[in-house]
């Protein structure tokens, strides 16, 4: 099974996995990008994953139904490009011989979802769209700070080897900000380096892993004494994990 992300956008990936004879992908925000991976693979495309509603994520659904030989998937409480099968929270999504457990992180939207494949042979797969990013999370579109924690908090629980497969390449821009949210992380100052040199050479920096997150993600670690200490001096008014968070957020969405 081999997983890909494929350029979109400015910034965007679309996350396909194959097994040498068919595809799924998730987000497909354009078709241009997935149908060239599939002519030059010579995969058939047997599904498609949906986490939230944004153009970025469905624009390219509808273009690639004549292609399409299985089914959409999307958030049950969401608008997607019709025909698509409803998934909620404990869901099973099977595709490729693989079970994908369905996972509601609300927050960046309000039925925002997430897909979990645990794995049998090589490392878990999270499918996360715009709720996790490396050192980072989406911003509050229509949930609150309180639901994107305790989303956050259900997605760090996972297994450390869990990769990561978020839905933009944001790592640099959120690393920036970590750093000025926790100095003192060793963890954080290497990854950071090399992210850049990876980025320097042309690759993704993604996916990354639940276990990397945890050690350099802000957003996942409202608890630590840095942290909360940095909230602290954006204005929040006691160290409760979401109260830290929420000033994260807000202090994120005005950084430079």
């Amino acid at each position: 099974m081999e997983l890909i992300a494929l350029p979109a956008f400015a910034d965007n990936y679309i996350w396909m996995l194959h097994d040498g004879t068919d595809a799924v992908v998730v987000d497909p925000g354009e078709a241009a990008p997935v149908l060239s991976a599939l002519d030059e693979r010579q995969l058939a495309l047997s599904g498609i994953l949906v986490t939230h509603h944004h153009g970025d994520h469905v624009g390219g659904v509808d273009e690639l139904r004549s292609r399409l030989k299985g089914t959409v998937y999307g958030p049950k409480r969401e608008r997607i490009p019709e025909p698509f099968v409803a998934v909620a929270d404990g869901d099973v999504v099977d595709l490729l011989g693989l079970h994908f457990e369905v996972i509601e992180v609300p927050g960046h939207t309000a039925g925002h979802v997430a897909y979990f494949h645990a794995g049998r042979e090589g490392a878990p797969i999270l499918f996360c769209g715009d709720t996790l990013f490396s050192g980072g999370c989406g911003r509050l579109f229509e949930g609150t700070a309180e639901q994107m924690h305790a989303s956050l908090a259900r997605l760090a629980s996972l297994p450390g080897d869990t990769r990561v497969c978020c839905a933009h390449e944001y790592t640099l821009s959120n690393l920036k900000f970590a750093r000025a949210v926790e100095p003192g992380n060793a963890a954080l100052a290497r990854y950071k380096a090399d992210c850049e040199a990876t980025r320097a050479a042309g690759r993704p920096t993604l996916p990354s892993t639940i276990a990397v997150e945890r050690a350099i993600n802000p957003f996942l670690r409202c608890d630590q004494p840095e942290v909360t200490a940095s909230a602290r001096t954006q204005g929040a008014r006691s160290a409760e994990g979401t109260e830290v968070f929420a000033t994260l957020r807000r202090w994120k969405n005005e950084f430079r």
